[in-house]
């Protein structure tokens, strides 16, 4: 089982939580979206993360996925410079829908609102990177 290869896109549109790395250090957990080769972070002037990307926005990020039960262990770990780019509603949408479900009436408040609220006014950004370095390992076991 171990170092066999398996789909990156088909583990990346799963709704996992990765791990960014910033210069400082600091490493915080964040939901994702993997599209155009990319992954798509929503971010804005209420969180640290966007002044830590402008001051250096050389990054690293990990997803992975541990089930002891059944051994399968595998992670993605990315590596490059990030991009702050404008907030995109469509994105957006399609990002909390993963995570939250498409039925947008059950969303807490607080996910509406970065697709109703203006993101100009707001200061709704994304955070893309697309890696420099796309490190993928399958360190699966057999239970």
């Amino acid at each position: 089982m171990a170092g066999e290869q398996f789909e990156v896109d088909a583990f990346l549109s799963q709704p996992l939580t990765a791990r960014i790395a910033t210069n400082g250090p600091t490493v915080r957990p964040t939901w994702f979206l993997w599209e155009e080769q990319a992954f798509w972070i929503l971010t804005g002037p209420w969180a640290n993360l966007l002044r830590r990307v402008r001051a250096d926005p050389a990054i690293a990020l990990v997803v992975d996925e541990c089930d002891l039960s059944t051994g399968l262990v595998r992670q993605v770990i990315a590596r490059g410079q990030a991009e702050i780019l404008p907030f995109e509603v469509p994105r957006g949408r399609r990002k909390l829908a993963r995570y939250l479900g498409a039925d947008e009436t059950v969303w807490d408040q607080r996910f509406l609102s970065y697709l109703l609220d203006d993101p100009a006014q707001k200061g709704t950004r994304w955070l893309r990177l697309r890696p420099d370095s796309l490190i993928v390992k399958d360190l699966s076991y057999t239970v």
